[in-house]
């Protein structure tokens, strides 16, 4: 499904984001989108939370509901 993907992109996102600010303190998205208050780094924010939260969906379907032909031996 194309929004799992978004999702995921976007959590990946985040994580690196994180990453980067855990082990570097630098945080990647408010560097370019001009601090962590402007807007655009708030929507972007915003925007990879709710992607984590669908992320959690995945957790709970089936592999019929993924998408993927269930495997039969």
């Amino acid at each position: 499904m194309v929004l799992d993907k978004i999702a995921l992109v976007l959590a990946i996102i985040g994580a690196l984001n994180w990453g980067g600010i855990g082990l570097f303190g630098f945080d990647t998205v408010a560097f370019l989108c001009g601090g962590q208050m402007a807007v655009l780094s708030r929507v972007i924010y915003a925007l990879v939370g709710l992607a984590g939260l669908w992320c959690i969906t995945l957790l709970f379907r089936g592999e019929e509901d993924r998408g993927h032909a269930a495997h039969t031996a």
